[in-house]
């Protein structure tokens, strides 16, 4: 059974008799399994951003001069940022079960936080500069992530 938005969305829902109650469904265990995936990636990776971004405030405060701080900080916003995101990914494949854009933009969203907040961690904590060159790649990934959102919401729109 299916339920159409007043969006034009069609989602997939199971009704229960004896409760009474409409809730939604995904359709395969792949799905739950990718759904679990990014919200697990996602609550990792914020965690791991507030960690770190304590860590920077009251530990490495004394020990980086302010450039590498912020080289720093920057690494956290953006991680805290992706994670979010990658929970907003796990929502929505909730609603748009099977959509392989989602996926994509999923992964496109972690490894970019492996990449750009890793290499500025590394970059800050080294003083190795050639780490920053890796910090781009990362930035790619991240702005197709974020236009794979945009694809998915124009396939859903029309």
């Amino acid at each position: 059974m299916f339920i159409n938005l007043q969006l034009g969305i069609a989602l997939p829902v199971r009704y229960n008799r004896s409760s009474e109650s409409v809730e939604l469904t995904i359709s395969s265990s792949k799905e739950r399994y990718t759904l679990r995936t990014f919200l697990l990636l996602g609550a990792i990776n914020g965690f791991l951003s507030v960690a770190l971004g304590a860590f920077a405030a009251h530990g490495l405060k004394q020990k980086l001069d302010e450039y590498l701080l912020g080289v720093f900080q920057t690494g956290v916003t953006y991680q805290a940022t992706h994670a979010l995101a990658l929970i907003a990914v796990a929502l929505l494949i909730k609603f748009f079960p099977g959509s392989s854009t989602l996926t994509w933009a999923g992964w496109c969203f972690f490894f970019g936080i492996v990449l750009f907040s890793g290499s500025l961690y590394a970059l800050s904590l080294t003083n190795i500069k050639v780490l920053g060159a890796i910090t781009p790649f990362g930035g790619v990934l991240f702005l197709v992530g974020w236009a794979l959102l945009a694809i998915q919401a124009w396939k859903t729109a029309s």
